[in-house]
C-alpha cells in the first residue's frame, strides 16, 4: 500500500494534522494559570485556602518517609507500566478489536469479522501486563503490612476542600507548602488514590474481560457489560495513567527535584544528588529496554515459543 503523499509528493505526517494541539495546549494553560491568578486575589479565596492550605488530616501514628520495599516497587512500576501502555497503543493502532491475541503470532486468525493479521506487541502486552499485575499485587500487601496505606487512603471529608485548594495553588502557580515527606496535599491524595485503588483495578478487570480466553468463557456478559465498553474504559484507564505520569513527573521535577527524587530513589529526605543519580540511572534502563524491544527482538523471543508465520 503506497502511503499518502502530500501536494509536492512528499510523505504526508499523520502528526502534522495534531501540530495545532500544542498551541491549543499552551493557550488553554496560560488561560487557567491567569484564572487561578485571579481568583487568588479574592478576598473569599485567600480565607478558604488559609483555612484550608492543601495538606488533610492524617491517622494518627502515620509514620513519616518510605521504605525501600516502596521505592523498589515505584521502580519496577515505572519501567512495566511504560511497556504495559507502549504495547497496548501498539495493538490499539495496529490490530483490530476482533482480533485473536496469540503469543505465536500464527498469521490470520478466524473471527466473526474479517481476518486481521496479529501483531507481535500482542503477547507481549501480556507478558508485561502480567508482570505488572504481579508487581502491583506484591505493593498492595507491602502497603498494607507497613501501614504506608494510611498515605493513600482518604479518612476524612476535608480532603475535598483540601485538594481544591492545592489545585488553585498549582494553577496559579504558587505551589502549595507540603512536606511529601510527612504528608500529601489533598489533590494528590485523591490522585494517588484513583490511580493505585480505582484505575489500576478497574484496568485489569476490563483488560481480563476483553482478553480472548476470558471472552469467549464469558459471553453471558455481554448484554451487562459489552465487551465494546470494556474496551472503552480500559483505553480511558490508559489515558489516565498517561496524564498522570506526565503531570506527576512534571511535579517531581519542578517542585524541589533533587529532595522529591531522594524520598522515592533514595528513601531519604535531604538534597543530596544521590536520589537523581539513581533516577537517571532508571531512566538510562527504560530506554534501553524501549530501544531492545524492537519487532525484531520480539519476533526472537517469540520465535522460540513456536512458528511465526510471515
Amino acid at each position: 500500500m503506497v502511503p499518502p503523499t502530500s501536494q509536492n509528493g512528499s510523505p504526508r505526517s499523520k502528526w502534522l494534522k495534531l501540530a495545532w494541539l500544542v498551541p491549543a495546549a499552551l493557550g488553554l494553560l496560560l488561560l487557567v494559570v491567569l484564572a487561578a491568578r485571579g481568583l487568588r486575589g479574592l478576598p473569599a479565596v485567600q480565607s478558604f485556602i488559609r483555612d484550608y492550605p492543601g495538606e488533610p488530616a492524617l491517622l494518627a501514628g502515620t509514620a513519616e518517609g518510605f521504605t525501600v520495599a516502596t521505592a523498589v516497587q515505584h521502580f519496577l512500576n515505572s519501567f512495566l507500566i511504560l511497556f504495559v501502555i507502549r504495547t497496548g497503543w501498539q495493538i490499539r493502532t495496529a490490530v483490530r478489536p476482533s482480533a485473536f491475541w496469540t503469543r505465536n503470532n500464527t498469521g490470520l486468525v478466524r473471527t466473526p469479522h474479517p481476518p486481521i493479521r496479529i501483531g507481535l506487541p500482542t503477547w507481549f502486552h501480556l507478558t508485561v501486563n502480567s508482570a505488572w499485575v504481579l508487581n502491583g499485587l506484591v505493593f498492595y500487601v507491602l502497603i498494607f503490612v507497613t501501614g504506608e496505606w494510611r498515605r493513600l487512603v482518604p479518612v476524612s471529608w476535608d480532603v475535598f476542600p483540601h485538594a481544591i485548594s492545592a489545585g488553585i495553588q498549582y494553577a496559579s502557580l504558587e505551589w502549595p507548602v507540603v512536606d511529601g515527606w510527612v504528608n500529601y496535599n489533598g489533590l494528590q491524595l485523591l490522585t494517588y488514590f484513583i490511580t493505585v485503588f480505582v484505575a489500576a483495578p478497574i484496568s485489569v478487570l476490563t483488560g481480563l474481560r476483553i482478553s480472548p480466553g476470558f471472552a469467549a468463557r464469558l459471553r453471558r456478559l455481554d448484554r451487562v457489560f459489552p465487551l465494546g465498553v470494556a474496551r472503552t474504559v480500559h483505553f480511558w484507564c490508559m489515558l489516565w495513567f498517561v496524564g498522570f505520569i506526565a503531570v506527576h513527573l512534571t511535579l517531581v521535577l519542578t517542585t524541589g527535584a533533587l529532595r522529591n527524587l531522594n524520598h522515592m530513589y533514595a528513601v531519604r529526605d535531604d538534597q543530596a544528588w544521590i536520589g537523581f543519580l539513581m533516577f537517571a540511572g532508571s531512566i538510562v534502563v527504560m530506554i534501553v529496554a524501549w530501544i531492545g524491544a524492537t519487532p525484531r527482538v520480539l519476533a526472537a523471543v517469540a520465535a522460540r515459543g513456536g512458528t511465526i508465520r510471515r
